[in-house]
């Protein structure tokens, strides 16, 4: 039985039902990530005892689900577009934009799909973007890609943010610090290929980056939807 399908017990003696509970663990998360995230954090910023929270939430790692399940509404447009390739664009944008809000989303996305009603609602909308369009399997394998992709850029992004606070460097910054070795290191002759991106690439921003990517996916998605 699923978290969402065991009933909550009365409140008493302090007001208490699950969406306190996860409201205080996903503030808490936003505050200092999932390492913050306790049963035992959540009861104090709830004045409740930690055993209270077992008559709602089994483990944390339902108090996980439950969290992922919340913030999930954020990414549900109030009106999906009727196009199919600007209602996937939509979602991927608004996941993005969900995941920079919540960065400890980005911890939890890509295992196994999520079953509240609002992860149930997303991948609905991923999926009703698509229908009719191409059979299920080739349907379902454009949504994984779109996914995939989506996760992916969106990790890599949350990793530079990462790393820009644990180390105090802007990327400006890093890449001021380490120029010398790289311009080094190229001037071996070694990295051609990689000399020329350095010398001739166009720096871009991550919103750009994940645009321009996205839309590329999308394009390969739209060859695999031309019908006979």
């Amino acid at each position: 039985m699923t978290v969402w399908d065991r009933p909550e017990r009365p409140t008493r003696p302090v007001p208490l039902d699950r969406e306190r509970i996860v409201a205080a663990a996903v503030a808490l998360a936003d505050e200092g990530g999932l390492e913050e995230v306790s049963l035992r954090k959540v009861a104090a910023r709830l004045n409740a005892g930690p055993m209270r929270l077992y008559g709602y939430i089994a483990s944390k790692e339902e108090l996980f689900d439950l969290m992922v399940d919340e913030v999930q509404a954020e990414i549900l447009p109030d009106t999906a577009p009727a196009d199919w390739r600007e209602a996937l664009r939509v979602l991927a944008h608004r996941t993005r934009r969900t995941v920079l809000r919540h960065e400890w989303l980005a911890d939890l996305l890509g295992g196994r799909p999520t079953l509240g009603p609002n992860g149930l609602a997303v991948t609905e909308a991923r999926l009703a973007a698509l229908d009719g369009l191409a059979d299920i399997d080739t349907v379902l394998r454009a949504v994984e890609t779109v996914s995939a992709y989506t996760t992916g850029a969106i990790r890599r992004e949350i990793a530079a943010l990462r790393a820009e606070r644990a180390t105090g460097l802007s990327k400006r910054d890093w890449q001021r610090a380490n120029g010398p070795h790289v311009t080094r290191m190229l001037a071996t002759g070694r990295f051609p290929a990689l000399a020329k991106a350095v010398h001739e690439g166009t720096d871009v921003d991550a919103e750009t980056s994940f645009a321009t990517g996205l839309d590329w996916v999308l394009d390969a998605v739209a060859a695999q939807l031309v019908q006979p």
